[in-house]
């Protein structure tokens, strides 16, 4: 990355937000659910499953965590009125966890209720590890109660597989990730190498213990390598799938669905996008570029 992506990423939260919107475009559905279903039925279209997420996290409160419910709530029945092979996605922040454990597991188990009535499911996210310990209790809680959610695992965090060792007997739906969150290196992988080396191995972990799983991921030669597990756990399509995000390197995921996997797309959307698409542009030095561009008036 040259001075000038530099120079971008310490201002990015002054970007004019003209120019950040604009690229944010591709990777967020808009802010309103009819725009976020409307491309969940684009993506239908093509052969992708979906995902659905209202962006947000860190609320405080009963009352707004409640609210965030509701707009969850909203978001189930609109997927279910479209037919959609869709579920929903949330923070455990979102539900109030930064307020208390209880009212981020009470809000949970609303959603999970209502989802249930739908036929559809829940995943629980993960955060950073401040969350991580809470966030395995309220999913071994929900677990208890509904056979509709499931989890997301780390494979930057150096805890996982021991993490993956205590959870519960019991069908178990997963969604491995790498990970965005920096974390200390005393506790996480901080390097590319081991992080993807410890992403194979929590999956065949996951699979021995008979785990379903969703690969999220946009590597292709890490991609191989789950393939090989697979194979090696003899595993039908309808235990795993490869989950990818809205706009990202789409030829990769033409590759796995013309190769027969399952592909399925995590649609964000909502007034609150601006934080998640400066962590996109942190990620990727080619949205540093469009923003300049953009800012600039460059063609």
């Amino acid at each position: 990355m040259g001075w000038p992506e530099k120079a971008v990423l310490a201002v990015l939260p002054h970007v004019p937000k003209f120019a950040l919107r604009r690229v944010a475009s591709r990777y967020i559905a808009g802010e309103r659910l009819e725009e976020a279903i409307a491309r969940l039925q684009a993506l239908s279209a093509r052969g992708h499953a979906g995902i659905i997420d209202i962006l947000g996290e860190d609320v405080t409160g009963e009352a707004q965590a409640s609210e965030v419910i509701r707009e969850y709530q909203h978001a189930a029945d609109a997927v279910a009125k479209a037919k959609l092979d869709c579920y929903v996605s949330v923070k455990p922040t979102h539900c109030g966890l930064r307020t208390s454990e209880k009212l981020a597991l009470d809000q949970y188990r609303s959603l999970c209720k209502h989802c249930k009535a739908l036929g559809l499911f829940v995943r629980v996210e993960m955060e950073d590890n401040t969350t991580t310990d809470a966030t395995l209790r309220i999913f071994e809680a929900l677990r208890g109660e509904f056979d509709n959610v499931g989890l997301v695992l780390q494979s930057r965090l150096k805890r996982t597989p021991d993490d993956i060792a205590k959870l519960k007997p019991g069908p178990l739906q997963v969604r491995m990730v790498k990970g965005i969150y920096l974390e200390p290196a005393a506790i996480a992988h901080t390097e590319p190498e081991p992080i993807r080396a410890a992403y194979v191995a929590c999956c065949d972990q996951l699979f021995a213990r008979g785990a379903n799983l969703s690969f999220a991921t946009h590597d292709e030669g890490m991609g191989h390598e789950l393939v090989k597990l697979v194979s090696k756990h003899r595993r039908p399509k309808a235990d795993y799938e490869f989950q990818v995000l809205l706009g990202v390197q789409e030829s990769v995921w033409a590759r796995w669905l013309a190769a027969g996997h399952r592909v399925r797309v995590y649609v964000p959307f909502g007034p609150q996008w601006q934080p998640y698409s400066l962590r996109r542009m942190r990620k990727n030095p080619e949205l540093v570029r469009h923003v300049l561009r953009q800012t600039f008036g460059l063609s």
